[in-house]
């Protein structure tokens, strides 16, 4: 008789990604030896070779990838379940695993979490900010309820939510002078040097996409992984970069900036939010997604109001001073 264990595809799960005993071990949190024993068992209950052991590691076996394949299948439903059981009939209670990409999180989290809390104070909040590639792997796995991000995705058997869309302006050091009716276009971006997310980043991709700029001479990356470091070059006359709307109320804050929008039609993103199609805590997500436009929306409507349409000088302080007159 075949008896297999939840504990074995879970252990097998973590192996057919890790491809290495010991990482294995690490994400279940057990010992090498332990991980290394349930594997054995699996193997033995199936009578059949899954794994073949190497020096640097793991290799699948044909059979080991199709049962590799089946056992993660297994472990995502047993979830749902899991979650349909914890869920109940109160929206946003209990624990809720939420992923965001780092060009959305310190913008749109401030608003958001104290919204969170106000109205669903039941809500057991777990938040992960790291790049689109590893949230989706992710949430796949298991390991998150829902991402905050970039559209699109491409990846099966998922459900989307459109949220709104995030337009992007050009910002550059607050010393340039610029004619009233100046906006943006490819000309003027291909004769500056651009400075952008290092790579992995999706705000990168599609500044150079939306563009059309992939063989810009002059990309610059720095290496750097927050707006926040970009933005300072810029303002130090480094360059220039493209910023989201929503980053504008913190990014733009006390700094030397000129803000100009892009000629028609304006270079954007859509965020929305992304979970597992077997999910049953749609109801959840939907009014997740309500809270995320809410907590959006003034930081949309700044934005458009301090970047005149018309361009010109555009930063913070010439907003105050136009204000003023």
């Amino acid at each position: 008789m075949i008896n297999i264990t939840l504990k074995q595809l879970r252990y097998f799960d973590a192996l057919a990604r890790e491809l290495h005993f010991g990482r294995a071990a690490e994400a279940c949190s057990v010992t090498q030896p332990a991980l290394s024993m349930q594997i054995q068992e699996f193997e033995q209950n199936l009578q059949l070779n899954l794994i073949e052991r190497t020096r640097s590691g793991v290799q699948m076996t044909p059979q080991g990838e199709e049962v590799a394949r089946r056992a993660a299948k297994i472990l995502s439903e047993t979830r749902d379940l899991i979650d349909l059981a914890r869920s109940g009939d109160s929206l946003l209670t209990g624990a809720l695993r939420l992923g965001v990409i780092p060009s959305v999180a310190p913008y749109v989290l401030p608003p958001l979490l104290p919204l969170l809390r106000q109205q669903h104070p039941e809500l057991e909040l777990s938040l992960r900010e790291t790049q689109t590639h590893a949230l989706v792997q992710e949430l796949a796995d298991g390991k998150l309820d829902v991402l905050l991000l970039a559209l699109p995705i491409k990846h099966s058997d998922i459900e989307v939510e459109p949220l709104f869309e995030d337009r992007f302006v050009l910002a550059i050091t607050g010393e340039r002078e610029l004619s009233e009716d100046v906006r943006a276009t490819q000309d003027f971006v291909e004769h500056e040097r651009l400075l952008l997310l290092e790579e992995g980043h999706c705000l990168r991709d599609q500044a150079l996409s939306y563009c059309d700029l992939q063989q810009v001479k002059n990309l610059n990356t720095y290496g750097a992984s927050s707006l926040s470091t970009i933005v300072e070059l810029v303002s130090a006359g480094h360059g220039i970069t493209l910023l989201p709307e929503i980053s504008l109320g913190v990014e733009a804050r006390g700094r030397e900036l000129k803000l100009m929008r892009f000629a028609e039609p304006e270079p954007r993103r859509t965020l929305g939010l992304v979970w597992r199609a077997t999910s049953p805590r749609r109801s959840d997500f939907q009014e997740l997604a309500r809270l995320v436009r809410d907590a959006a929306e003034p930081l949309v409507l700044a934005a458009r109001e301090s970047v005149a349409p018309d361009g010109g000088e555009t930063s913070p302080k010439a907003t105050k001073r136009k204000k003023a007159s």
